[in-house]
């Protein structure tokens, strides 16, 4: 942040402010993160440090951030970590889409040859990740030395000091390597139903909150869940009273629907761009089951166990039939602070 501020793009943050975030409350789970907002010429950044990795995990779980890119930060002199691979696994398993890597204290290698070593075992972990190790950016540098010498002289540009040419550097790497996320109204039309109604002489008209994409008046658009999916024509839009030509992202609308009886429609099913999603009554999940200091269960779990699936606007009783420790060893018992594959 203090490279960037010197440039205009923010201002600077000590690393106290950082770690010892406000903890957050997101459904009753407390996560410790801090939240950081910088800009290059190119784009704004929302930075979330996570100094934990439970944290992270419940973090990711809860929905309380969606990552479109990561700085993975490996230390130079010493090579990846343990929880290296830990932070690459979970990138990859919340889907994390891209990565680029600072190769930190930088400084505090003599030998150059070292640091190319590191550098290759870094891109064969994210090999081992299924994250292309070969084409993923990473930037040597020292963050200790860029800030001595911005804490000495805010007002230093590029090209003046090396060091903190190297966090431009990662940043340029960045701008350039994680693509701009599509918007929520660029993605396929996707709605929740929360209610159902009938009006006299027009039919069946589902409501709810659009969550992602648009749909217009005349678009095709399928009824998925709960039932057999059935493909339907939108013949009206309604906001407020209001008739609309069409709804986006973000709208709460109702949504007329041609030859649907209302017994066709309930909440917890979902109204979506045809083709673009498929219900599925059987899945592979992995799982960090929440301990009771973190509003999570008291009791251990075993199979058979038939918990409640809150999806979207509607639950429903699934049934757990097996579980998978981290390592792919098959265990009868779910303890809670477990992470789990079921």
């Amino acid at each position: 942040t203090m490279a960037l501020a010197s440039q205009g793009g923010g201002k600077g943050r000590k690393y106290d402010d950082i770690d010892s975030a406000p903890e957050e409350k997101a459904r009753g789970i407390t996560i410790n993160t801090a939240h950081v907002e910088y800009e290059t010429e190119n784009r704004h950044y929302a930075h979330v440090d996570c100094p934990g990795h439970a944290d992270y995990v419940k973090n990711m779980i809860t929905g309380a951030a969606q990552m479109d890119g990561a700085i993975l930060v490996v230390s130079g002199a010493d090579g990846p970590m343990p929880q290296t691979k830990e932070h690459i696994l979970l990138a990859k398993q919340v889907g994390v889409p891209n990565v680029v890597v600072f190769l930190n204290k930088e400084d505090q290698v003599d030998d150059e040859e070292l640091l190319e070593l590191v550098e290759l075992e870094v891109r064969e972990t994210l090999d081992n990740y299924e994250f292309p190790g070969d084409e993923i950016p990473i930037v040597a540098g020292s963050a200790l030395l860029a800030l001595e010498a911005l804490t000495e002289n805010p007002e230093l540009k590029a090209g003046e000091n090396k060091w903190v040419d190297k966090i431009y550097e990662l940043m340029r790497q960045v701008d350039s390597y994680i693509p701009t996320p599509e918007r929520e109204t660029d993605k396929p039309f996707l709605m929740a139903v929360e209610d159902v109604f009938s009006i006299t002489g027009r039919g069946t008209v589902a409501t709810g909150r659009v969550e992602r994409g648009a749909v217009k008046v005349g678009e095709s658009v399928e009824l998925v869940g709960l039932a057999t999916t059935r493909a339907t024509t939108v013949t009206g839009l309604e906001m407020f009273q209001k008739t609309l030509e069409e709804s986006v992202a973000g709208d709460n609308v109702g949504v007329l629907l041609r030859g649907i009886q209302k017994t066709d429609v309930e909440r917890g099913m979902v109204l979506a761009k045809p083709g673009s999603i498929t219900p599925h009554t059987k899945f592979e999940a992995q799982v960090y089951v929440l301990k009771k200091e973190e509003g999570g269960r008291h009791t251990p779990f075993f199979p058979g166990y038939r918990p409640q699936f809150y999806v979207r606007t509607t639950d429903v009783t699934g049934k757990i039939e097996s579980f998978r420790a981290d390592d792919g060893s098959a265990t009868q018992m779910v303890m809670p602070g477990d992470r789990i594959k079921m």
